[in-house]
């Protein structure tokens, strides 16, 4: 399959895009020219195993570190140029968060507050416990830092980047360390969010997230965007396997090749082919036609992880 690294529309468009882009650490080539393209109003699904560059590109895009080559923009404006005025408007959560351990979950969000120069002093009390009830950890508010879990560190650190309105959230593994039901209010968090207008760039490695939430999808291997594009535009591009079980293999593989099906293969009990536009209940009836007994037929639709090997050669996580 040819992969795809359409730039995506025009920049006034894109919450978060890129030409070129890359870092190099020595001799290591982290990111390599990539044109990222994330739709204002998308949920964007980062997708790419450890260590295949998605935090480096993030940071890049934050300007927490410089680009060897290349440009970027956020929410329309050069970066880093605008960082004073972009940023405000741009909530991140990046390799994971750092709070003070002797202050309580609330006590660490009212320091961060106060160091946002945009924040209205008067109104800080009611953000904060929004924004910890939007995370479930109003209950925890007043426990300090250092008595949380993994998972409530994590809330915390995505309850930070709810304390005033944000047009783009770039969150980095955000359910990382969550129990399941941790992790389903997480998604659900994500699913709201995009619904009141914001753009969410969802860095991940794993395959469930991004099906259940994402809208697009970026794929990093080895430093390189390999595809770009809304999701179901990407499974459209991996194909379609049709699987008859019956006793008459070779005779079905006769009638999936006449109905121009590809790749056509028979075995003991089987005969399979790759679907070609065709439509599964034509190839069931023109096999009963044939007089082929079908015991059973299946047409597999590819999956997230499909398209992923396609592009890489590789396996990957698609664990919760």
């Amino acid at each position: 399959m040819t992969p795809t690294t359409d730039a995506g529309p025009p920049s006034d468009h894109l919450a978060a895009a890129s030409r070129g882009l890359s870092k190099r650490f020595g001799r290591q080539l982290a990111v390599n020219g990539i044109d990222l393209a994330v739709p204002r109003g998308s949920v964007y699904g980062f997708l790419g195993p450890n260590g295949s560059g998605k935090t480096t590109t993030i940071r890049l895009l934050l300007g927490l570190i410089r680009p060897t080559a290349g440009s970027h923009s956020i929410l329309g404006r050069p970066m880093p140029e605008a960082t004073s005025v972009v940023l405000p408007r741009v909530g991140a959560l990046v390799e994971g968060p750092a709070f003070h351990p002797y202050l309580s979950g609330r006590d660490n969000l009212h320091r961060l507050d106060a160091a946002d120069r945009t924040a209205d002093p008067a109104t800080a009390n009611q953000r904060v416990d929004a924004a910890l009830d939007r995370v479930g950890l109003l209950a925890a508010a007043i426990k300090r830092y250092r008595a949380y879990s993994l998972g409530m560190r994590q809330r915390l650190a995505l309850a930070a980047t709810q304390l005033a309105p944000r047009d783009l959230l770039i969150l980095d593994e955000p359910t990382n360390g969550l129990d399941p039901q941790g992790t389903r209010e997480v998604r659900s968090l994500i699913t709201s969010l995009a619904a009141d207008g914001a753009t969410v760039m969802l860095s991940t490695h794993l395959l469930s997230e991004v099906e259940q939430v994402c809208s697009h999808v970026g794929v990093m291997h080895v430093g390189k965007l390999v595809a770009q594009a809304p999701l179901a535009q990407l499974r459209e591009q991996t194909v379609t396997r049709a699987r008859v079980t019956t006793d008459r293999p070779e005779a079905a593989a006769t009638v999936l090749r006449d109905l121009g099906l590809t790749e056509v293969t028979a075995r003991p009990g089987e005969a399979a082919g790759i679907i070609d536009g065709t439509p599964p209940e034509k190839i069931v009836a023109e096999l009963v036609h044939a007089d082929v007994p079908v015991r059973g037929f299946t047409a597999t639709a590819p999956n997230l992880e499909d398209v992923f090997v396609a592009l890489t050669g590789e396996g990957f996580d698609v664990s919760d």
